[in-house]
């Protein structure tokens, strides 16, 4: 199934105040992960300039920051996107949500894989920080403004600063 279809069926599972499908092409989430795409096309070719400036141009429209060096799978939703940043070596499973102000980012002392590797199925909550080169499982819940810097086990909720499973 292409991207725009599969975008569409996406937002309107996850979003229950969209009343029709052209209302998904109003959302900053599906503008962002349309241009991430096409930057993705430039990057994977080593053409990393205009693979920045397509991703800068979709961060100012849409405030949603996704470096085309990240890997994205399947059925993201991103919710209210705003202040949303996904850094160059970010990996993302499928049919995760983000809230917006989330940011999956390096802590500034690794090299080479910097960011995040986050599995399938997981619920990331508004103002989240996730840093590091660090592994968060499949079906984990992050609650809103959890800071994880470490490794998060399959099937747990985390929340807290630093981020604490309280739920297996």
């Amino acid at each position: 199934m292409n991207f725009i279809k599969q975008q569409i069926m996406t937002i309107k599972k996850n979003d229950p105040a969209i009343h029709s499908t052209l209302e998904v092409f109003l959302y900053p989430s599906f503008k962002a992960q349309y241009f991430y795409r096409i930057a993705r096309f430039f990057y994977k070719r080593k053409h990393f300039w205009i693979a920045r400036y397509i991703s800068e141009k979709a961060k100012r429209k849409t405030g949603i920051e996704i470096h085309p060096g990240a890997i994205i799978g399947k059925n993201l939703f991103i919710d209210h996107g705003m202040g949303v940043v996904i850094g160059e070596t970010a990996v993302i499973g499928d049919n995760v949500t983000i809230f917006h102000g989330v940011t999956l980012g390096g802590t500034g002392k690794e090299k080479g894989k910097r960011h995040p590797t986050i599995g399938n199925n997981v619920f990331i909550g508004s103002g989240s920080k996730i840093l590091g080169n660090i592994q968060i499982g499949n079906h984990v819940k992050i609650g809103a403004n959890a800071v994880i810097l470490t490794n998060i086990p399959d099937h747990v909720t985390v929340v807290g600063i630093p981020g604490k499973i309280i739920k297996k």
